[in-house]
């Protein structure tokens, strides 16, 4: 695996993310993948669990964000990727995350690991 391909599977997650339903998952996501949403939250294990959350998680595709990413590593079938996302016009959240990505030979996602970061929220 290289940054390359890294890049390509961020490019179809955030533009599956802005389409309707989940059928693009069977193209990012292995059958048996693991989508972890935090260090300490339990797996989501398999494409129809991943894609019940996918659906819980997401205010529809379209949900107004934008969203910058960096590849960090690509060590073997592992990467690291950076990603910032700014939901809402104006903006109402946002979060810095760190992903641990693990793709197959097919460019499918077999291990996600997501570790985001929301800023404090204001007291006025």
């Amino acid at each position: 695996m290289d940054r390359a391909r890294v890049e390509a599977w961020i490019e179809a997650y955030e533009l599956a993310w802005r389409t309707p339903g989940v059928e693009a998952l069977g193209d990012l996501f292995a059958d048996g993948a693991s989508y972890s949403q935090g260090p300490y939250r339990d797996p989501v294990v398999g494409l129809p669990a991943i894609g019940r959350m996918w659906e819980a998680e997401r205010a529809g595709p379209e949900e107004v964000f934008r969203m910058d990413t960096e590849v960090v590593a690509v060590d073997g079938d592992t990467a690291v990727v950076r990603a910032e996302v700014w939901y809402g016009d104006p903006v109402r959240q946002e979060y810095r995350d760190l992903w641990i990505v693990r793709l197959d030979d097919g460019g499918r996602c077999t291990w996600f690991e997501e570790w985001p970061f929301a800023p404090p929220r204001r007291r006025d």
